[in-house]
């Protein structure tokens, strides 16, 4: 079973840039799709990025299209979010999940279908 530990949020300024790292142990996460979700108090969960076990393609919601990059290491072992261009509505607690995917090629954006998540990590965008 793969275990997943989110790292790099914090406070930062509207306009600035974060890179958040979801690092994975147990057995290799080669072989698993991930996807980065997030959270406010009293709202829905929402999707946010999306990749699959090969590191391509991606998918991301169109509220976060052309700001944020989610990308694997080549050991695939990492995942990361780059949060550039960030906004207060960016504001949440983050969470990366993982789901062993029989497809290379395959990604997901239903938070249902994922069977593995972090803690999460607190990103809070000031105006």
């Amino acid at each position: 079973q793969v275990q997943l530990v989110e790292s790099g949020g914090g406070l930062v300024q509207a306009g600035g840039s974060l890179r958040l790292s979801c690092a994975t142990s147990g057995i290799s996460a080669n072989g698993y799709a991930m996807g980065w979700f997030r959270q406010t108090p009293g709202k829905e969960r929402e999707f946010v990025a999306a990749i699959s076990r090969r590191g391509f393609p991606a998918y991301y919601a169109d509220s976060v299209l052309g700001r944020f990059t989610i990308f694997r290491d080549n050991a695939g072992n990492t995942v990361f979010l780059q949060m550039n261009s960030l906004r207060p509505e960016d504001t949440a607690r983050y969470f990366c999940a993982g789901t062993h995917s029989e497809s290379s090629t395959a990604y997901y954006t239903e938070g249902d279908v994922y069977n593995t998540w972090g803690q999460g990590t607190q990103v809070t965008v000031s105006s």
